[in-house]
């Protein structure tokens, strides 16, 4: 984990998020080379320090994006395995960015994200979900997310079913990704859906 990392934005019981630094390259990028099989064909996050400072560098500094890294919590001195085998509080489980944020009448975002090899499975990325939710309707004042995902890429949909997102619909030929047009099931969830009764 580099020094001088930012405060978590908001935690859960297992993780927190925060803002993408330059000097998580080393840790993102190995992460990336060890889920590689996880995330394709769904996923192309960088896997070279070249290509993380490019990809971070329009989170951090495009108002139209805002990127999260959810990050383990270790409780009572027990911490997450963290890249290279050493044990450390805020090894990074995953990433969520909130893509094309549209301010005025339409006051949304659009999501992707992927979990980390070894994060995958634990539910470390819906709790963290739900915090950037939370995040972008709290303190982002945005009223509805969306998220694109392939059909096929089944671990995605469960995540978005499971966080309360609703099936909205079916976009054929829809992002240009690996070499080709992909159809893409669209889910959204807006901040009415989140408040209780």
């Amino acid at each position: 984990m580099p020094e001088n990392v930012p405060d978590h934005l908001a935690s859960g019981p297992r993780v927190g998020i925060r803002p993408y630094t330059y000097e998580d390259a080393a840790e993102f990028t190995a992460r990336a080379r060890e889920s590689k099989d996880l995330h394709q064909p769904w996923l192309f996050p960088p896997v070279s320090a070249d290509a993380y400072t490019a990809y971070a560098r329009r989170l951090i500094e495009d108002p139209t994006k805002a990127g999260f890294l959810v990050c383990e919590l270790s409780h009572d001195g027990e911490g997450a395995e963290g890249a290279g085998g050493t044990t450390a509080d805020g090894a990074i489980a995953g990433f969520i960015n909130i893509n094309n944020i549209v301010e005025g009448g339409f006051l949304s975002g659009a999501l992707g994200y992927g979990a980390f090899a070894h994060a995958a499975g634990r539910g470390l990325m819906g709790e963290g979900l739900g915090l950037v939710v939370r995040h972008a309707f709290g303190a982002m004042r945005l009223h509805r997310l969306e998220i694109n995902v392939q059909p096929g890429n089944a671990a995605s949909i469960a995540l978005a079913r499971r966080c309360g997102f609703r099936h909205e619909g079916f976009s054929p030929d829809f992002i240009y990704m690996d070499g080709a047009w992909r159809d893409h099931e669209r889910w959204a969830i807006t901040v009415e859906m989140t408040r209780t009764p």
